[in-house]
């Protein structure tokens, strides 16, 4: 019988008897993967810690297992130490979960951009042999939703040979392209368990940090005009910003991810899409990082769609909304404007993430506003996160040619078509006073400045 959903279903006899032809135990299911596979794993929240459980504790017959995924929620059992003849993990980002076994040497790190993460397994430049899923229990027509996540794992899904289904009557029915049917599906393994949660923002900060982020959030809520369409990105910059909005009219929501943050400014009619100018109406993303009240916002919510990211992602199709913000964060930014996002020096620490695909898309966009934000410092006001020059290996995520606009606790630099010696006056302008001095002085040894 299939799990209860929380609408009662009526299920033809065939979808009845086809599901029900394909449960079996997870290590039943486990079973099929082989030495030298390659094994895609659902991403973010919608992991399968039952199937991963089961893998890993059949890890003696296995060697040389390769794991794909973006970020994953939780912990990773495939990752500790010791498991490396059994498995290697290949990370597109990383998650606090997976950076020491990448900054050891044993798990991968591959820098992409978001929109062409689905591109490689629709290409065929990675080949998935198994994909292991988290999905919701199928509706009447025998479709099964992916969820919390659709966006990155869709593609790679469907292009794998074999496809084991954690299905789970607790994981929320995402609405847009965000289904796959049961006969598409191999292997069903039965759940009942919350899905994990991963609350955006930063818990633990000081009131002066609060302060640094809140200056940040009305900055940046300046920038945003009525009719605007956002992309938020992930942490607490984004969270900030929502703060700030309650006087704004018609915005909309086009990104590769959201949060809670959103619910309440979507209740108000703050966020009614009714001015986007592609998908009007519509929220567009591809997966949600939240908390259950988030899961149950979007369950079955007409309003919402849920899209592959090499859609929601590609920064053409973002370009098509008009005053699009794009909102991500950065590690460091140069007094050139070059941006690190994903290392701290030589030491790779997340990724690129959609940050890429976003400014460029609002860059593009009718009215659209590409913009990097960060705190002025780190380590309690010690180390300036805006630098003479990025540390010797740290990646450039964004060129100097790609930013727009950068903003601080201190305000707003817009860059664009600025010359370096005007760029190095306003992003000092932006640094923290106390290294002011510091970075005038290098800029003046360079001739950026006289």
């Amino acid at each position: 019988m299939i799990a209860e959903t929380k609408k009662p279903m009526n299920y033809s006899a065939s979808i009845l008897k086809s599901y029900a032809s394909k449960v079996v135990t997870a290590e039943q299911a486990i079973s099929i993967i082989k030495s030298g596979d390659k094994v895609l794993i659902h991403s973010n929240c919608a992991i399968p810690h039952k199937l991963i459980n089961a893998m890993v504790d059949r890890r003696e017959m296995l060697e040389n297992v390769e794991i794909l995924h973006v970020l994953a929620v939780g912990d990773l059992p495939y990752l500790k130490p010791g498991m490396e003849k059994h498995f290697r993990h290949r990370s597109f980002f990383m998650g606090a979960n997976v950076r020491q076994a990448v900054q050891e040497g044993r798990a991968d790190y591959t820098p992409i951009y978001l929109y062409q993460y689905p591109l490689l397994f629709a290409k065929g430049v990675i080949k998935p042999n198994v994909a292991l899923l988290h999905v919701s229990p199928p509706d009447e027509h025998g479709f099964c939703s992916f969820g919390v996540e659709v966006g990155i794992t869709k593609t790679g899904a469907e292009k794998s040979d074999i496809i084991i289904a954690q299905v789970n009557p607790n994981m929320p029915r995402a609405l847009g392209d965000s289904f796959i049917h049961i006969s598409k599906i191999h292997y069903i393994v039965e759940t009942d368990e919350p899905i994990l949660e991963l609350p955006m923002g930063e818990k633990g900060l000081s009131a002066e940090q609060e302060n640094v982020f809140t200056n940040i959030g009305m900055n940046i809520a300046e920038l945003i005009e009525d009719g605007s369409t956002m992309q938020m990105g992930i942490g607490v910059i984004p969270d900030a910003v929502l703060k700030f909005l309650g006087s704004k009219k018609d915005l909309g929501i086009h990104s590769e991810m959201f949060s809670d943050g959103i619910i309440d400014l979507v209740d108000s009619g703050i966020i009614n899409n009714s001015r986007k100018t592609l998908h009007p109406g519509k929220i567009i993303a591809g997966f949600i990082l939240g908390s259950k009240r988030l899961y149950d916002f979007i369950d079955n919510n007409p309003s919402i769609e849920f899209h592959p990211q090499e859609y929601v992602n590609d920064p053409f199709i973002i370009a098509q909304n008009k005053k699009m913000v794009a909102i991500n964060s950065a590690i460091e930014v140069d007094l050139t404007g070059q941006v690190c996002s994903d290392s701290i020096g030589p030491k790779f620490f997340s990724g690129f993430g959609g940050q890429v695909d976003f400014i460029r898309g609002a860059a593009r966009s009718e009215g659209g506003k590409p913009i990097i934000a960060l705190p002025s410092t780190t380590k309690n006001d010690t180390i300036s996160r805006i630098v003479s020059s990025l540390k010797p290996g740290a990646g450039v995520v964004t060129n100097r040619a790609d930013v727009h606009y950068v903003v601080t606790e201190y305000g707003v630099a817009q860059l664009f078509g600025k010359s370096i010696r005007e760029r190095v006056h306003a992003l000092i302008g932006i640094s923290h006073p106390k290294f002011r001095e510091e970075l005038t002085a290098y800029a003046k040894n360079l001739n950026y400045i006289i």
